[in-house]
């Protein structure tokens, strides 16, 4: 199972001889160094680079390039080496990018021999930085894992090198410097980057769309400030072309650091200042405080109140307490764990003590001091259990009473708020994807809420996952209940924005979705039936790419007030089923166009499709499913966060068997657009 992290997470290892693989986009230098068990480099000998490629257990590229592959083997590193970190930086010299601002987020992947991504992380959010420690692998307790680091050096290769603790930082900098330069002479000289008119595109785009649409993304759907999301993972993942997937719908919390940058001191992921928190709709003044909590009997302790979060409205105040559940959740079962993993550390000290004094080896010494030990250790155990199981009903107390309180966009199918559903008019800050939870509190269910607009696809995978929810079912019934979960989003998607503000598409080649896409179908909320056929497929791609360039030249010339009348403005959805069967290349092109430059323009993805049956088309489809948010048609525990690394297990907001909301719903929104439209 792939985990994409997000900055500050870690994953273990369970192989030993890997491969690094690095996505840039342009050329790029790559280099790694060994560090002992203070993470500092002994000498230029531990550093492996373009003039020196080769280490013992270690191999990086001779040369510049934009994407790489490093052959690390951690068996072979000597004993003194606690760690192995892989550095990205920028060729010297005229003509070369001068900072990791001004280009597209590289991408870092770690995988097995066998080609298997174990992790992913995408680094996005830099600035003024020049070179960059994308990831380390380190040694804890005798077992290797990964962390994502992110953090850049506006004072380039050299400064990241002496932080590390080489005494000739600069020269050997220098040197390295020299070695590329006289690579990339012999190289062919990349295409020029592009990503100054795409900047400028999506600039403009977000001021046409005015301040609501324009909204910073949440949870894996970008950054704001330098802020990160829990959900931009372990699918994470985070930024517009992340994932997560780490826990893939909130804002940054007060739990992350503010980082400030000094000169000549590494900069966190291109911040400018402490990371700003404030809403992004309210930006000039601060938000009220929550109404005050009704007083507590005397004797009883106070009773959770829903909406009891700062906020401009009650939406955004639900919405700010639902995202502190979730952290406050995630904290109790960090301490939690952090306290269990300190009894067992405890215990085994305490026998290793026992077990290395002769003198507890003769009668009965032994096994007393063994039993100790022991009971100290249950003794802790329970003790954090007992702290984490009143923090869990404390948590569910307040789930109890905010649920019912939800508004239609964050509540779940079965609440009573659809059954009072009436179209909106207006789109609101967020939108539930399902539910999220812990081993530690499997009764205890988060909603997961992504903030709209989209600015990231959505992708329901219909291949086989790691849960035991989806090891006991064919593929068949995966696939019908992957189109199932896309019909609900749909229908969500639909039922929340205005009546003239979203238009959905769907492509289903093979005709094989024709009973799950019936709901869309019958009640008339689709822009035209479902496309079948190879011709059809081409015809909704290009139709869609022809709006994703018209308004790209509107938005670029100035004339985004200009667009052709009847010209359809509303925020476009593109459902594929069954991919990739009915595209042949020159489809699967418009379609990761329509991945890269949608969102931008207000066009988004949600694919229903196994990344094993496009395995075909080998790394090129590698940066669509990374753009894509992950979802699962079975609770599956794909998702991370940020913070302290939990695996949360994700469940799809699916409905109730029998439940006829989605055809009373959808109907509300045919009639509103039928009324619309006159």
């Amino acid at each position: 199972m792939t985990v994409e992290l997000v900055r500050g997470q870690n994953h273990p290892l369970s192989e030993v001889r890997l491969e690094i693989r690095v996505s840039a986009g342009t050329p790029v230098v790559v280099a790694a160094t060994l560090g002992d068990e203070s993470g500092r480099i002994q000498g230029v000998e531990w550093v492996a680079h373009p003039g020196a490629p080769t280490l013992p257990g270690l191999e990086v590229s001779r040369q510049a390039a934009a994407d790489h592959r490093l052959a690390v083997d951690l068996d072979a590193v000597a004993e003194s080496v606690h760690r192995v970190s892989v550095l990205l930086a920028l060729p010297t010299g005229a003509g070369q990018p001068v900072d990791f601002g001004s280009l597209a987020a590289p991408f870092v992947a770690v995988t097995g021999l066998d080609g298997s991504e174990v992790a992913g992380f995408s680094l996005t959010g830099l600035g003024p930085e020049s070179a960059v420690v994308a990831l380390e692998l380190y040694r804890r307790q005798g077992a290797w894992k990964v962390r994502a680091v992110g953090q850049g050096y506006a004072g380039g290769l050299g400064a990241l090198l002496a932080d590390q603790g080489l005494a000739r930082a600069q020269q050997l900098a220098s040197g390295i410097n020299e070695a590329v330069a006289r690579g990339l002479a012999r190289s062919v000289p990349a295409p020029p980057p592009r990503t100054a008119d795409g900047d400028r595109a999506r600039q403009a785009a977000a001021s046409t769309l005015g301040p609501d649409q324009g909204g910073v993304p949440h949870g894996g759907q970008g950054t704001t400030q330098g802020g990160s999301g829990p959900y931009d993972g372990a699918q994470g993942v985070q930024g517009p072309r992340e994932p997560a997937d780490a826990v893939a719908g909130y804002p940054s919390g007060p739990g992350d650091p503010s980082v400030t940058t000094q000169p000549g001191t590494p900069t966190a992921a291109g911040t400018g200042g402490p990371v700003d928190y404030s809403h992004p709709r309210r930006r000039n003044t601060a938000p009220p405080p929550p109404p005050p909590a009704p007083a507590a009997e005397p004797g009883r302790p106070a009773q959770p109140v829903a909406g009891d979060a700062t906020g401009w409205s009650m939406e955004e105040r639900l919405y700010n307490q639902v995202w502190g559940m979730f952290e406050d959740l995630a904290r109790s079962t960090a301490a939690y764990r952090s306290a269990v993993d300190f009894a067992d550390t405890r215990m085994e000290r305490e026998l290793d003590e026992v077990l290395s004094d002769p003198r507890s080896r003769i009668g009965g010494q032994g096994d007393a001091a063994r039993e100790a030990a022991r009971a100290k250790h249950a003794q802790l155990v329970d003790q954090a259990r007992q702290v984490l199981d009143r923090d869990l009903a404390q948590l569910a107390a307040e789930a109890d009473v905010v649920e019912p309180a939800l508004p239609p966009a964050f509540a779940r199918w079965d609440n009573p708020a659809w059954h009072a559903y009436r179209v909106p008019m207006e789109m609101p800050m967020a939108l539930r994807l399902g539910d999220l939870h812990l081993p530690e509190s499997d009764r205890l269910r988060v909603p997961m809420l992504i903030r709209l607009p989209l600015e990231r696809g959505l992708w329901v995978d219909s291949g086989r996952t790691g849960s035991p929810d989806g090891s006991f079912l064919d593929s068949h019934e995966l696939r019908r209940l992957a189109l199932d979960t896309a019909v609900a989003h749909t229908a969500r998607l639909l039922a929340v924005h205005p009546a003239d503000e979203f238009t959905v598409h769907v492509v289903d080649p093979a005709g094989s979705g024709a009973q799950a896409l019936a709901p869309l179908v019958r009640s008339g909320v689709l822009a035209a039936p479902p496309a079948v056929g190879a011709a059809g497929v081409a015809d909704v791609l290009t139709r869609l790419t022809q709006h994703v360039d018209l308004v790209q030249m509107a938005v670029r010339g100035g004339a985004a007030d200009s667009l052709p009348p009847g010209f359809d403005t509303a925020q476009q959805l593109l459902v594929v089923n069954d991919f990739p069967h009915g595209f042949d290349d020159r489809a699967v092109t418009q379609l990761r166009y329509l991945a890269d430059e949608g969102p931008s323009v207000g066009v988004h993805l949600m694919m229903v499709a196994d990344r094993e049956d496009a395995a075909g088309y080998g790394p090129l489809l590698d940066p669509l499913w990374r753009g894509l948010m992950r979802l699962t048609p079975v609770p599956d525990d794909h998702l991370a966060d940020p913070w302290v690394g939990h695996a949360w297990t994700y469940e799809p907001a699916l409905l109730p068997p029998g439940s006829q909301v989605l055809q009373q719903v959808l109907a509300q929104v045919a009639e509103a657009r039928r009324q619309w439209r006159g």
